[in-house]
């Protein structure tokens, strides 16, 4: 009995923004394969039509992907060769994407890549920060506590951290950072290739600010500075005060915000309890 050929699954990078980024190899790729599994079929379906290509398309992302997977990994063991490809940069990078490679090395699918633009290297050059060692860090979670404790962890990792950041999202994620980290700096990258491409370096405490009252518009990467090599083991008055800030946006009374502030840094309560007041006392008047 006659064994087919297994078929193969090729990682295709997509352009972040200005499609000419996009290589002849790619394109070769996307042209002679049998299918394309995409993250969103329209957003791929505009990049084929510009480049004049006609395949098939089948839907993989974050809730379809278990069975999905099985579907495709089907596919590939009967001979078929399929593409994927995410709606911008490379495919499996904070991406379920991921779970599929996954798939074909658990059953003997052959993977191969056809590298292109990602947004995480790309910010990184321009970012101006240090970049011999880094930790890519993703989308931070919108649950607070997961929040909060991904970020305690990083409090003192003296890499340069990135994070991919939707722009409805910055300016409390600014805030969160900043009240982690302490008054760092940053770069915050957005529009990465298109018109409108631009680079901000600033501070936490000043992009906090800044965000705060103005809305940010694009996709963000912010790349941040790393802890400093003897970085003091209590965070300052100020981070203190922001954390206990962070409390009371969740609804806790000013002195539970204080106490699981002084929790958190190690400060005292009542030193926090007192800016808090001073805080609140500031904003009155000022309204």
């Amino acid at each position: 009995m006659q064994q087919h050929n297994i078929g193969r699954l090729t990682l295709v990078g997509t352009p972040i923004g200005n499609l000419s980024d996009f290589s002849p190899r790619a394109t070769e790729a996307l042209a002679t394969c049998d299918f394309i599994a995409a993250e969103d079929t329209r957003v791929t379906l505009k990049l084929l039509n510009h480049f004049g290509i006609h395949k098939p398309l089948v839907s993989y992302f974050e809730h379809n992907k278990r069975e999905r997977g099985e579907q495709i990994c089907a596919r590939l063991l009967a001979g078929e060769n399929g593409v994927l490809v995410t709606d911008a940069g490379m495919p499996a990078i904070s991406d379920p994407g991921e779970d599929l490679v996954d798939l074909c090395h658990q059953k003997g699918i052959p993977v191969g890549v056809v590298p292109g633009p990602t947004a995480l290297t790309t910010a990184l050059a321009l970012a101006g920060l240090p970049t011999g060692r880094f930790a890519f860090e993703g989308f931070l979670s919108v649950n607070k506590r997961a929040r909060r404790e991904h970020l305690d962890g990083l409090r003192r990792e003296p890499r340069t951290l990135v994070f991919y950041e939707a722009p409805h999202k910055l300016p409390a994620t600014l805030a969160d950072l900043f009240a982690a980290l302490g008054d760092r700096r940053v770069a915050l990258v957005r529009e990465l290739t298109k018109i409108h491409e631009e680079v901000i370096r600033t501070t936490l405490d000043q992009a906090a600010q800044r965000f705060a009252t103005e809305a940010p518009r694009g996709e963000f990467v912010l790349v941040v500075e790393g802890a400093p090599p003897q970085q003091a083991s209590a965070p300052s008055p100020e981070q203190a005060l922001a954390i206990a800030r962070s409390y009371l946006a969740q609804g806790v009374s000013p002195s539970e915000a204080a106490k699981q502030a002084a929790a958190d840094t190690g400060l005292k309560k009542g030193d926090i309890y007192r800016l808090l007041l001073a805080d609140k006392n500031q904003a009155c008047e000022g309204e």
